[in-house]
């Protein structure tokens, strides 16, 4: 692994910071508009159970990080999830992705987070690898399923109520 640029900064994500995240976001297989990333950020950013970081070198923002503190249902401390992680492909290999997990565990600490998960896509070997050199653990699968939304001004046919 090359040594990390010298002139690599981790900070907190600002909403000027729209433009080059709706990009890294689009690299990492998720077609998003500048106003879809403005939209999310405009919830994460204030919400205090979130936090984004991102890295520059000299100017150009080539990463970002975002992570979800919450309580759970299985333990009684608070769990730390690592919700998204993208380097830009020119930077990849460089570090830069080892130095925002790092700034995310460091404020998982501060926030008293005991644990922390992440998933990753199946074909993302090379990701899978990343995370293992960084002592985490393949501890089991994510099932996903998308859900219809309910009609505008309509509530939903079901609600957890009506679940026996």
């Amino acid at each position: 692994m090359p040594d990390l640029d010298a002139n690599v900064r981790i900070r907190a994500a600002k909403l000027s910071d729209t433009p080059q995240l709706a990009a890294l976001m689009c690299e990492l297989g998720y077609e998003t508009t500048s106003d879809e990333m403005k939209s999310r950020l405009k919830s994460i950013l204030p919400n205090v159970r979130y936090s984004t970081f991102v890295a520059k070198i000299r100017k150009e923002l080539c990463g970002m990080i975002g992570t979800l503190t919450h309580m759970s249902h299985e333990h009684n401390d608070l769990s730390g999830k690592i919700v998204a992680l993208v380097v830009s492909k020119n930077q990849r290999r460089s570090g830069v992705g080892r130095a925002l997990i790092a700034a995310a565990e460091k404020d998982f600490v501060r926030r008293n987070v005991t644990r922390v998960t992440l998933t990753t896509r199946f074909e993302r070997e090379g990701a899978h690898r990343f995370y293992e050199e960084l002592g985490y653990s393949r501890t089991g699968f994510r099932f996903a399923k998308s859900l219809a939304r309910a009609s505008k001004g309509r509530p939903a046919k079901t609600s957890v109520a009506d679940v026996d």
